[in-house]
C-alpha cells in the first residue's frame, strides 16, 4: 500500500498558493463531488483551498491520506491554537464558533481527551437503543400525522429536521416542544450554517446559556439521559466541561442525522436503482443508510487538523501550524479505492463518515444516530409508500455550507392519508 506520508503528487507548497481553491460558491454547493475530482486531478491527495475570507488551508481528499490524518495525533492534532493565521481571523469570522478554541472534547488531547470521550461513550453506553427506537417512531408518527392529509410536505422542514432534534434534545433531556429547546435547535443550526444576516458567534453563545441552563436543572433533578449521566459520572468534570461537551453531542446529534435522512430520501426518490433495490429487499434500510454516507455523506468536510510540525503529507509539504480540512466526502469516493466506480457497496462500513483514530465520532454514537435515521426512514416508507418528489431532480437545492451536505427542501407528493 502507498504511504500516504510520501506518496508522489505535485510539489509541496503553501495552501495560500495562487492555484488554491475557495470552498465556497453555486458550483460547489450543486455538485462538490466534481469539484473534488477537479481538486484531486490538479493537485493529488491533497489540496490548496482558502476559507471563508480567504484564510489558507490544506484540503485533504484522499481516503488514505485522511486516515492517515486521523491515525497520527502526534503530527496532525486537534488543539486549533496552534494555527499560525490567528493573527488574520477576524472576530465575526463564520467559522469561529467550531473552530475558535473551546474546552470541549472536540479540541482535548492525550489523556485528557481520552477521559473527556470516555464520560461521553458511557453516557451514550448506557442509552436503550431499543428504547430510543419507540421514541423515535412515535416522533415520526406525529410528524407524518401533521402532513399526511395534505398530500404534499417538504420531508427536511416538515419531517427529517424536526425528528432528528427531537430525538437529539430528548437524549439530553430537554423538554420537547418549549420555547426553549426550540430556541436552542434554532441557534445551534445558525452556528453550525449560517445565512446571511446571521450571527453565529452570537448564537453559539447562546446554546451555551440555554445549556448552562440545563445542566444546573439536572444537577438538581437528574433523569435517564445523558446530561445526568455525565454529571454523575466518576470522572466528576466540571460544569463548563460538561456543557462544552453537551453542544458537541447535540451538534453531533441533530444536523448530520437530519441530513442523513435527508440525503437517504432523496437517492430513493432521485435514483431507481437504490429505491427498486429498497423496494425489493435487497437492500435493507440499514445498508441503504450505509451505502447514502458512502456516496453522500451528511458531514462532507470537517474543520480540522493542525500540524504539529513541519512534515509531508501526499507530496505536500506542510508546515508546524498549517490547517488541515478532513475530506470525508472526497474520501469515500477516492478512485483508488472505489477503481470501477463501485461506491458504496452492501455491507462495507469502512467509509469515513465518522472519521477514525482517537477523535472518531465516540461509540456507540454511530449506532444511536443509524438508529434515529432507520427508523424514520422505514417510517416514512410504511406510512407513505406512494411518495413521490414534486419537482425536477434538477431542481432541488443544497444549503450553502462547506461543511454539511443537505437540501435546502425535500417536496413530495402522495396520496393524502387521514388519521383516525
Amino acid at each position: 500500500m502507498t504511504d500516504p506520508l510520501t506518496a508522489d503528487a505535485p510539489a509541496s507548497g503553501c495552501p495560500a498558493h495562487p492555484e488554491a481553491t475557495t470552498l465556497s460558491g453555486l458550483e460547489y454547493q450543486q455538485s462538490p463531488a466534481e469539484l473534488y475530482r477537479s481538486l484531486r486531478h490538479r493537485h493529488g491527495p491533497v489540496a490548496p483551498v482558502l476559507l471563508d475570507g480567504g484564510i489558507p488551508a490544506w484540503l485533504v481528499l484522499g481516503y488514505r491520506e485522511v486516515r492517515y490524518v486521523t491515525a497520527h495525533d502526534e503530527l496532525f492534532a486537534r488543539d486549533s491554537r496552534r494555527w499560525h493565521a490567528w493573527d488574520s481571523i477576524p472576530a465575526n469570522w463564520p467559522l469561529l464558533p467550531f473552530v475558535g478554541y473551546q474546552p470541549s472534547v472536540l479540541f482535548t488531547e492525550g489523556a485528557e481527551h481520552q477521559r473527556r470521550a470516555g464520560v461521553i461513550s458511557e453516557a451514550l453506553g448506557a442509552m436503550d437503543q431499543f428504547e430510543l427506537a419507540v421514541t423515535c417512531r412515535r416522533i415520526a408518527d406525529t410528524l407524518i400525522d401533521s402532513f399526511a392529509g395534505r398530500g404534499e410536505a417538504d420531508l427536511k422542514a416538515a419531517y427529517a429536521h424536526p425528528l432528528a432534534m427531537l430525538a437529539a434534545v430528548g437524549l439530553a433531556g430537554m423538554p420537547m416542544g418549549s420555547a426553549d429547546t426550540d430556541e436552542l435547535v434554532r441557534d445551534l443550526g445558525i452556528s453550525l450554517d449560517a445565512r446571511e444576516g446571521e450571527d453565529p458567534v452570537a448564537a453559539y453563545g447562546r446554546v451555551g446559556q440555554r445549556l448552562t441552563a440545563l445542566v444546573r436543572d439536572k444537577r438538581a433533578q437528574p433523569g435517564s439521559d445523558i446530561t445526568s449521566r455525565m454529571l454523575a459520572h466518576p470522572a466528576a468534570l466540571t460544569e463548563e466541561e460538561i456543557v462544552q461537551d453537551l453542544i458537541s453531542v447535540i451538534a453531533a446529534a441533530q444536523q448530520p442525522t437530519a441530513n442523513w435522512i435527508g440525503n437517504a430520501l432523496r437517492l430513493m426518490l432521485t435514483d431507481d436503482r437504490f429505491a427498486l433495490n429498497v423496494a425489493g429487499g435487497r437492500l435493507s434500510v440499514a445498508q441503504a443508510l450505509t451505502e447514502v454516507l458512502w456516496l453522500d455523506t451528511p458531514t462532507q468536510n470537517f474543520i480540522g487538523r493542525w500540524a504539529v510540525r513541519d512534515t509531508q503529507l501526499g507530496g505536500r509539504l506542510i508546515r508546524e501550524g498549517d490547517c488541515l480540512v478532513l475530506g470525508f466526502a472526497a474520501a469515500n469516493t477516492d478512485p483508488q479505492i472505489w477503481p470501477q466506480g463501485h461506491v458504496g457497496a452492501a455491507g462495507n462500513s469502512a467509509h469515513l463518515s465518522f472519521s477514525h483514530g482517537e477523535h472518531r465520532c465516540p461509540y456507540p454514537a454511530p449506532q444511536l444516530a443509524e438508529v434515529i435515521a432507520r427508523t424514520a426512514v422505514e417510517a416514512l416508507l410504511e406510512r407513505l409508500p406512494d411518495v413521490v418528489l414534486a419537482v425536477d431532480p434538477g431542481e432541488l437545492r443544497w444549503r450553502p455550507s462547506v461543511w454539511m451536505r443537505g437540501l435546502t427542501e425535500l417536496p413530495v407528493t402522495y396520496t393524502p392519508s387521514y388519521v383516525g
